[in-house]
């Protein structure tokens, strides 16, 4: 091995480009009845009846009557069922499923069940949810006091809609029933041990009647995080009852129209001000949760302790609220949260800072926190904070100072520019004390008598590179050819619990567990002998305790950071925008790949880009979601890529493999604040707080510009 920052081929790019890797829908068809999943097609309404017309031999139906454990997905409050029971709660709740060997007659047979609903009030709209799933509360310092003393005081609400995760795989999961009365699960997923939880409880079995396994797994971006476990648990049920296997592979249609998303937000920031400075903040975050909770309290978590964003305000007052609504549960994006709050105090400190004629770059360095401050939850920065330094990097190739003054000077023509910039942060690793108290994380490595050495984690590649990267660390660390490093896709049955793939973890931690692991290998290293290493994690120990009920402590051990701007040009005839430039400045310390870094940031960004002007979906007052293909729900295609720019700041995380932090999520969570500075500049000024911010809204708001000069 060379650096651990050189770049090497991807383990997994040889078979995906060959079309040789076997994703869960490429196994031999007679193998598997095939699975169809009966929707609610009512978002709130009674189950009176389900007819089912008489099925052919080797045809299944089934539903809440044969779930042969409790009817719950084991999620997080796990109030969702597995199959629905006396009430349907969103437009796509599954019924029921319908198995069979013919996939054309399995789909003939489903469309003839008749289920008679009685229908319930809806409510789509979360300023009338009248149920509050989750309500938590930070404060620090004396808001009260802040705001009595303040100069002057401004109020502003901002607001984020859906995102779809738009993986390239949809989501697909298949039972294996065998003769033992074991059940084998596999397919596309990110927390094989999440779905093993999900199956116990399902199906009323031992962890040794259980069997998980990924499957290659084309894209995940969260998306696969809590959806494998609800339907991993559905066909475990089918094939329960039929005793045969059974898989079920989503439509695109079902899985943009049925599964979890992005939460929409709307939040609320009142700000006091004195001496030009932003002296206390009041915020009300509030999240749609849908219908079931999912993973909404940790989503919700983050939220609220990103809501003031990279800077140290002394006085804090942020309350969170996550609603029931009647439409499809809200679930993990990249980001977790973090994207809809940190673009709200952006835009926030944006118009302040014009209101106060101020740079903006200048308004915001000023408040920037820095090593040593409190964060949001009375925790501190313990190490640098270096966005100072990263937008002055960043400058020589965006020149946002000097771009920002020439689109300031009065615009004229069809065409009108702007650039926008936005500073942010990744929490790296689960909330507060979640690794130490409830992940646990074991690793293993496994060295066989002809020297190979297998990594036994159950952490996940879902194409960001954990493949490649991971073995990495153990072929320097015990001078090996790296292909002499075996790392299989998980299977429950051979590896422990190292924690799900999720939350920016899986390098800093996971990777460090590596670390460890094969230095203590090398020091046992015995010649032609068969041996294992077992690593368990170790909490850092200058963390503040943390405590959730309070939300005091250090929340996350460290933070990754970056520096985005965005130069787009609009055209107010049609309202389109055209981004001619997206630079980045990104610290995820030390890189353990470059290309795998870089392409990570890079498709990061292009997804954040596409939520903050294109990617519009939503719920109608029925509770549907109409835009339910790619034909409807617009992505960035090839010739909506700008000029990317990505540059790579290495601030060392003493705790991490060489310094490594988090690095997956981060790249998701700065364009939509930049991206919309860019259209406010474009316009004329014109103060603006919601994403997607499609062409529609933009020729709106130009036509009111016109309007109003």
């Amino acid at each position: 091995m060379q650096g651990i920052g050189d770049s090497v081929v991807k383990r997994d790019h040889l078979d995906k480009i060959s079309g040789q890797a076997i994703y869960v829908s490429d196994y031999p068809q007679e193998d598997f009845l095939t699975g169809r999943l009966l929707h609610s097609q009512k978002a709130h309404a009674k189950l009176t009846a389900v007819h089912v017309p008489e099925l052919p031999a080797g045809y299944f139906f089934v539903d809440k009557h044969d779930v042969p454990g409790d009817n719950r997905v084991n999620i997080v409050q796990d109030d969702l069922p597995v199959y629905a029971e006396d009430t349907v709660e969103y437009i796509g709740e599954a019924i029921g499923m319908l198995c069979g060997p013919d996939p054309e007659v399995v789909g003939k047979l489903l469309a003839e069940i008749e289920v008679v609903y009685e229908e319930l009030p809806v409510i789509t709209d979360i300023h009338q949810a009248e149920k509050t799933f989750f309500d938590y509360t930070i404060t620090k310092g004396d808001t009260k006091k802040a705001f009595a003393e303040a100069d002057e005081l401004y109020e502003e609400t901002f607001s984020t809609g859906y995102q779809e995760q738009a993986y390239l795989e949809v989501q697909g999961m298949a039972a294996e029933y065998q003769a033992d009365g074991k059940v084998f699960l596999h397919g596309s997923m990110q927390c094989p041990y999440y779905v093993l939880n999900a199956a116990k409880r399902a199906l009323g079995l031992p962890k040794e009647k259980l069997r998980i396994a990924q499957d290659v797994t084309g894209g995940a971006f969260g998306g696969k995080e809590d959806w494998p476990s609800i339907l991993g648990a559905q066909v475990g049920v089918a094939a329960m009852a039929a005793k045969h296997n059974v898989r079920c592979i989503y439509e695109r249609r079902e899985d943009i129209e049925f599964t979890s998303k992005k939460h929409p937000s709307c939040n609320t920031y009142r700000a006091a001000i004195k001496n030009g400075r932003v002296t206390a903040l009041e915020i009300e975050v509030l999240f749609n949760a849908g219908a079931y909770t999912t993973l909404t309290p940790v989503v919700l978590q983050r939220g609220i302790i990103c809501a003031n964003g990279v800077y140290d305000i002394e006085h804090l007052y942020i309350h969170g609220r996550a609603v029931k609504t009647n439409t499809v549960p809200s679930g993990a994006f990249r980001g977790f949260g973090g994207p809809q709050t940190f673009f709200s105090i952006e835009m926030l400190m944006e118009h302040l800072a014009k209101k106060l004629g101020v740079p903006v770059l200048d308004f915001k360095l000023r408040h920037l926190a820095q090593q040593g401050s409190e964060t949001s939850t009375s925790g501190k920065y313990h190490f640098p904070v270096p966005l100072k330094d990263m937008a002055e990097e960043l400058e020589s190739a965006a020149q946002y100072r000097k771009k920002r003054a020439i689109y300031d000077q009065p615009q004229q023509g069809r065409y009108r520019r702007g650039i926008g910039l936005s500073l942010c942060f990744h929490g790296a690793g689960f909330t507060g004390s979640g690794e130490r108290d409830f992940i646990k994380a074991v690793a293993k490595l496994h060295k066989y008598p002809d020297g190979r050495v297998e990594l036994l984690v159950a952490n996940t590649d879902m194409g960001q590179g954990l493949r490649t990267s991971l073995p990495k660390i153990v072929a320097k660390e015990l001078c090996l050819p790296l292909e002499k490093i075996l790392y299989a896709y998980p299977d429950t049955d051979f590896v422990p619990d190292s924690g799900p793939t999720v939350a920016s973890r899986s390098m800093m931690v996971v990777g460090q567990l590596m670390y460890r692991a094969a230095r203590e290998l090398k020091e046992k290293w015995q010649e032609g002998a068969d041996q294992i290493v077992e690593v368990h994690y170790q909490h850092p120990d200058f963390l503040l305790p943390f405590s959730l009920e309070k939300f005091r402590g250090d929340a996350y051990p460290t933070y990754s950071w970056l520096v985005n701007v965005i130069e787009l040009e609009i055209d107010t005839y049609t309202g389109r925008a055209k981004v001619l430039g997206a630079y980045g400045n990104f610290d995820v310390g030390t890189v353990i790949d470059r290309n795998i870094v870089i392409g990570q940031m890079e498709g990061g960004f292009l997804q954040a880009i596409g939520h903050s002007g294109m990617e519009y979906l939503t719920a109608d007052a029925s509770g549907r979601i109409r835009n339910n293909s790619f034909a409807d729900y617009i992505l960035p295609t090839a010739v909506d890529v700008p000029k990317l720019k990505v540059l790579l700041h290495e601030e060392k995380y003493p705790e991490g493999p060489y310094g490594a932090k988090g690095a997956g999520e981060l790249p998701a969570v700065g364009a939509p604040a930049a991206y919309l500075s860019a259209i406010e500049q474009a316009l004329g000024g014109k103060f603006l707080e919601h994403v997607p911010f499609t062409a529609e809204d933009t020729l709106k708001a130009w036509l009111e510009v016109k309007g109003n000069a």
